[in-house]
């Protein structure tokens, strides 16, 4: 079997792609016209080369594909997108990662890499090439990999040849990146004063009782809040990192929804009963394929037992293969020609022929014992096998020897057990076997796959129901699409004109929201896109995102300019620019309902805090503020007490020095305000091992190197993403 293909992923990180002949891949989204100027985008401040770029999108396209023909599968518009952002990170990830790895001098030599290969000096096997290059005992074979390597490395086939160096670029990238990892981890420790701080963290025990005012007790609408105090917050607190902006734009818009009219409804009705009269005078499988072709949006048909469909519910349908539970009961007692519908499902309507019934859902466990397709000695020499292992088998010792001797290495952990199955999901004669034969049953059965030994372990009836179907989806006709864009720029023209009279962005971001409100149109949740990584993905189609993108980047955008109605798939999109970001200090505009929440929640705070003043016992102050008093054990290491949700600060308080039996002074936190008493501190028992501590922390240290080390390191890179600015010919300011 040859090597491409079975190098697998071993880094979480480095995205290794082995073995992929280069194929036209186009990528609708990028213009190459625009590359010379900025190309794909920055990293480091250097312009990321276009060629390595577009080399990568076809190679993760290209295999992104093949893995969703395996799985049956169309390769779509969306998949396409995907693979394009999957292979513009690992280009991003290469370009830092082989910065770091020059930088420290990391580099694997021939030697290494042999030894990573073969699972010499001290490395293990890559467990696709264990599997694959194995001799006659199923044992690793080194020898057979090294003749494979060295037919490619001879090849006439300069494709394969090429493959093979490239194979051999990704394994050192692999490696290398395992090695600056292993490096990172290495230098990560805890000190014995972390760990011991960490014993008392976990160990010392705070009992207390308190009494908690929480800040949404008090109606929002019961607390006035001046412009002017959220304005003094802004300019007070502005400069705080919790409050710094990103670059970018906002958007938000509302929608107007293109339905069929009721025209519309009666004209497909017609058309649905007249295919279903026509449907019902087809008699052969012959016809029937042709009617469905011919008529029907989904173009498949099947007369065998892979046109089964089950329940929508069911865990095991596939897509497309199934019917609304509510028709379970109409399709499992229908009969042989008949004809099943119209009927809704998952947006469409369908009609439905029964061409026959599955009956069974199949569960068996199996042992394989491989034969080569058209070796007759080898089937021999496999049911030799076979019939000696029947000698000692049974229900007790199967999974021991499914272990032991079955070539199926997808189920040897599990016992070689299938579940859930139907007959067409198997080659026939070992679905054959478990139709046949009773539950409990064990026997032998041959397929292209060798002898596989079987024990039948259940037979479920189901009766799912074998269709042909003819799909149609109700659309909207012409009039009524022309009719609805019609409405649209009738409410575009009515609302930009009373938007355009306001003086003030504020005012016309409020008018917006008005005027729609009045109108019964939903304004949705604001769309933030980021200047270094432009991404628009609450629409539909690529077109309306683009549309969106081109408003948010305009020449002359604003706060307050408002798009021409956007059509978007079913509906139309009236949208308006809401905020213009530059990096560093907030607008006061993008961050004055935030901190009006701030100010309001200290107003809150300081009324709560007058309230609990005064009062000695926390029984007094709970019989002033009507609140109950409650009771809790607290932790530093979980700064959170009943219901009172994250409250660092409340908690640390508790530990700075507090004596048991004292009060506190009323505490503002996230959540509330609380008064709490220290009844009682419970220290830590007494010890001088803090090994499970340390382990503890040295653990989640190093596990966390690999994420917290990326994050800086892409932050470090200020990666700019150009690609969608390209495509659109926007010009940003850097």
């Amino acid at each position: 079997m040859a090597l491409i293909g079975k190098i697998r992923e071993r880094s979480g990180l480095l995205v290794i792609i082995i073995g992929l002949a280069l194929l036209a891949f186009i990528l609708p989204e990028f213009n190459k016209s625009n590359v010379a100027d900025v190309g794909p985008g920055l990293v480091y401040g250097e312009k990321v080369k276009y060629d390595v770029y577009e080399q990568k999108s076809r190679e993760v396209g290209m295999m992104d594909e093949q893995q969703a023909a395996q799985a049956q599968r169309p390769y779509t518009a969306q998949d396409q997108e995907n693979s394009i952002e999957k292979a513009w990170n690992a280009v991003v990830e290469d370009i830092i990662f082989e910065k770091e790895f020059e930088e420290l001098g990391i580099d694997v030599s021939q030697r290494e890499l042999d030894a990573y290969l073969y699972g010499t000096d001290g490395f293990t096997v890559m467990e696709n090439l264990a599997q694959t290059f194995v001799d006659s005992t199923g044992k690793f074979n080194p020898r057979l990999l090294e003749q494979r390597i060295q037919q490619m490395e001879s090849s006439k086939d300069p494709n394969e040849a090429a493959q093979w160096e490239q194979n051999k670029k990704d394994l050192r990238k692999q490696r290398k990146s395992e090695k600056y990892f292993q490096l990172l981890s290495q230098g990560v420790y805890v000190t014995d004063l972390e760990a011991e701080e960490e014993y008392k963290a976990q160990k010392e025990l705070k009992s207390i009782s308190y009494i908690a005012k929480r800040y949404s007790e008090i109606p929002d609408d019961q607390v006035k809040v001046s412009d002017a105090a959220v304005r003094a917050y802004y300019e007070e607190h502005k400069n705080e990192k919790k409050w710094e902006a990103t670059a970018g734009r906002t958007v938000k818009y509302f929608e107007i929804k293109v339905a069929p009219s009721k025209e519309d409804t009666t004209k497909f009705t017609k058309i649905m009963t007249d295919l279903k009269t026509q449907f019902t005078k087809s008699t052969s499988t012959k016809t029937d394929s042709l009617f469905v072709l011919a008529n029907s949006d989904m173009k498949a048909y099947s007369s065998t037992h892979q046109a089964t469909f089950r329940p929508e519910n069911d865990p095991k349908a596939k897509q497309g293969m199934t019917y609304p539970m509510y028709m379970d009961t109409i399709f499992k007692t229908a009969s042989k020609g008949q004809i099943v519908g119209p009927y809704y499902d998952q947006g469409n309507t369908r009609l439905a022929k029964v061409l026959d019934f599955n009956k069974y859902v199949l569960k068996v466990r199996h042992i394989l014992i491989g034969a080569k397709q058209g070796d007759t000695l080898s089937f021999v020499k496999a049911k030799r096998k076979a019939d000696s292992i029947m000698v000692t088998l049974n229900k007790t010792n199967f999974p021991e020897y499914a272990q032991r001797f079955s070539e199926d290495p997808g189920l040897k952990q599990n016992g070689g057990v299938y579940e859930d199955f139907l007959d067409y999901e198997m080659v026939p004669e070992f679905s054959q076997f478990a139709i046949d034969n009773p539950i409990g049953k064990i026997g032998t059965a041959k397929t292209t796959f060798g002898i596989h030994i079987i024990e039948v372990l259940d037979k479920r009836e189901v009766n799912f129901p074998v269709l042909a179907i003819i799909q149609k989806t109700l659309t909207p006709s012409q009039d009524t699409e022309d009719d609805a864009k019609s409405a649209a720029y009738e409410v575009y023209d009515e609302f930009s004109a009373k938007i355009e009279k306001k003086s003030t962005p504020k005012a016309k971001l409020d008018l917006f929201d008005t005027l729609a409100r009045r109108n019964d149109f939903f304004v949705t949740q604001p769309i933030d896109i980021l200047t270094e990584s432009p991404r628009v993905n609450a629409f539909e189609t690529p077109m309306a995102k683009d549309k969106i993108l081109k408003l948010a980047y305009d020449e002359d955008a604003e706060v307050g300019m408002m798009s021409y109605p956007i059509k978007d798939g079913s509906k139309y999109v009236i949208a308006i620019i809401s905020s213009i970001r530059q990096k560093g200090v907030p607008n006061f505009e993008d961050v004055e309902a935030r901190m009006k929440v701030e100010v309001m929640n200290d107003l809150k705070a300081k009324r709560f805090t007058r309230m609990m003043l005064g009062s000695r016992t926390i029984e007094a102050a709970s019989k002033k503020m009507n609140t109950p008093v409650q009771e809790a054990e607290v932790t530093f290491a979980n700064p959170q007490f009943g219901g009172s949700g994250f409250e660092p600060e409340v908690v640390g308080s508790l530990f700075a020095g507090l004596k048991n039996g004292e009060l506190t002074i009323p505490l503002k936190g996230l959540q509330g305000v609380y008064l709490i008493r220290l009844n009682k501190t419970t220290k830590a028992p007494a010890t001088s091992n803090y090994d499970l501590e340390k382990n503890q922390l040295l653990n989640a240290a190093r596990g966390n190197v690999r994420s917290s080390v990326s994050q800086a390191l892409f932050k470090k890179a200020e990666v700019k993403d150009y690609r969608k600015f390209n495509s659109l010919g926007i010009t940003i300011e850097d």
